[in-house]
């Protein structure tokens, strides 16, 4: 039997991904996102207007997509609940975040130069995505937006990649971070408690 449900978002199960963007004091913001999703050559991110990656992304659009695994875990959700911006929206304190201006030492993250675009991004990223925002939607009426991001070079770990190719990740050896309601899971399993579930008042789990 099914019930209907009314519920407050709809999360099924996204990869974790932390997303490089350039502030307007050429500093690189790094913010952690879970709605996005690739088709061919370019990448969809679903985010807020009031978030600071995409005031920047609207003024300087080049981004690096820095994949997460399980063992980047901790640092994710060290910047969960961070802000680059100064200006915090009262939904957002009432959730516990705050303002910091250098989120890879808040991370423990060390930054690497890009190739082809201007913004760095995550050394310890298993898999960098660098890219231009070709095109920002609004959804629905409100804050929501989608960016469509033009993936111009990808870096992959070497261990990842499928022997004798050059053009194949090996989904045996790959396994992204995933959120699921707010939740940090890998291969399946719950593997880091969250401040983003606590922010947003989501139950504790029973398993």
């Amino acid at each position: 039997m099914k019930r209907v449900v009314d519920l407050k978002a709809l999360y099924f199960g996204t990869p974790v991904l932390l997303v490089s963007s350039a502030s307007p004091d050429g500093s690189t913001n790094l913010a952690p996102m879970s709605s996005a999703w690739w088709l061919d050559r370019t990448a969809v991110l679903g985010m807020s207007l009031s978030s600071q990656t995409v005031r920047n992304l609207v003024e300087r659009p080049e981004c690096v997509l820095n994949l997460t695994d399980a063992s980047m875990v901790s640092a994710v959700d060290r910047i969960a609940l961070l802000t680059g911006s100064r200006e915090i929206p009262e939904r957002k304190l009432k959730r516990g975040y705050t303002f910091e201006p250098d989120k890879f030492a808040a991370a423990g993250l060390t930054p690497v130069d890009s190739d082809v675009v201007g913004v760095q991004g995550v050394y310890e990223s298993p898999i960098r995505m660098e890219g231009r925002v070709r095109a920002i939607h609004q959804i629905g009426e409100g804050n929501l937006r989608t960016l469509e991001v033009d993936i111009l070079r990808t870096h992959v770990d070497e261990e990842l990649v499928m022997p004798l190719t050059d053009h194949y990740i090996d989904p045996l050896r790959w396994d992204p971070l995933i959120m699921k309601f707010t939740e940090f899971f890998a291969g399946g399993s719950l593997v880091h408690p969250s401040a983003l579930a606590r922010g947003w008042e989501m139950p504790a789990l029973t398993p």
